[in-house]
């Protein structure tokens, strides 16, 4: 099981708070990307997986393209990610606000060719070129998160947060948050925040495909994450200085 924090702090409630917002545009970037892309995840990585079988086995309406192009996309974002996030970290460097940063980049730079190609309709014939590019930008979030390792929030997807706060509600049934220690508080709320912000993403990207479409809703969440990137660089690190290595799921 991932480690609960011990206490409640500033610093533990700050993270809290950042991973939630990532977590909420993750679920916008899938609602965009689903919706007017021709049926892919680009931060869902297991979606992809899925959908990639399908294709092969000849069922479904998915072609191979589109998930194999996603999942090796994000492959090499999340590479790309490890290698440069840990070279920056070992040099005193901001590495999560760079990490933040590049996202944004990647997904404005998607949102750019969606709307100089597509205009504000969807990305027509499943446009490979965007598909890859907000994958890339999926990739490195998804190395970033796991590098920042704030427990139950991995931001890109919500199973396992399910399952962990059915099983410390089902242990504790009467346990209310005041009854709670400072970690069994927060590790419950950041789970609920967990599968909160995933549907709320995904209400949001598609409410802000009707009246922006496919690209601008792009530039709209990449500026949302570069924003948070600055906010971060500005008010200090969110990082851990050493990141506590993931255990568990």
């Amino acid at each position: 099981m991932p480690e609960e924090p011990s206490a409640s702090s500033p610093p533990d409630v700050r993270r809290t708070a950042v991973m939630t917002v990532l977590t909420v545009l993750a679920g916008a970037v899938d609602a965009v990307s689903f919706l007017t892309m021709g049926k892919v995840f680009c931060a869902l990585a297991t979606g992809n997986v899925l959908f990639l079988s399908f294709a092969l086995a000849g069922e479904g309406d998915v072609p191979v393209a589109r998930p194999a192009t996603a999942i090796g996309a994000f492959l090499v974002g999340a590479a790309v990610g490890a290698v440069l996030l840990t070279w920056l970290a070992a040099r005193g460097r901001p590495w999560f606000a760079v990490g933040l940063a590049g996202e944004g980049l990647l997904l404005a730079l998607a949102g750019g060719v969606a709307v100089g190609r597509h205009g504000t309709g969807a990305v027509a014939g499943a446009d490979l070129a965007v598909v890859g590019t907000v994958a890339l930008a999926m990739g490195l979030r998804a190395s970033t998160a796991l590098r920042v390792h704030v427990p139950g929030m991995p931001t890109l997807l919500s199973q396992t947060a399910i399952a962990q706060l059915v099983n410390d509600v089902l242990r504790h049934p009467r346990v209310a948050l005041r009854g709670m220690t400072g970690g069994q508080r927060l590790a419950r709320t950041r789970w609920t925040a967990t599968v909160a912000g995933i549907f709320a993403g995904g209400a949001l990207g598609t409410l802000l495909l009707v009246p922006l479409g496919t690209g601008r809703a792009l530039l709209a969440i990449a500026a949302m994450v570069l924003l948070l990137a600055a906010a971060n660089l500005t008010a200090g690190p969110t990082e851990r200085q050493t990141p506590t290595p993931p255990v568990g799921p």
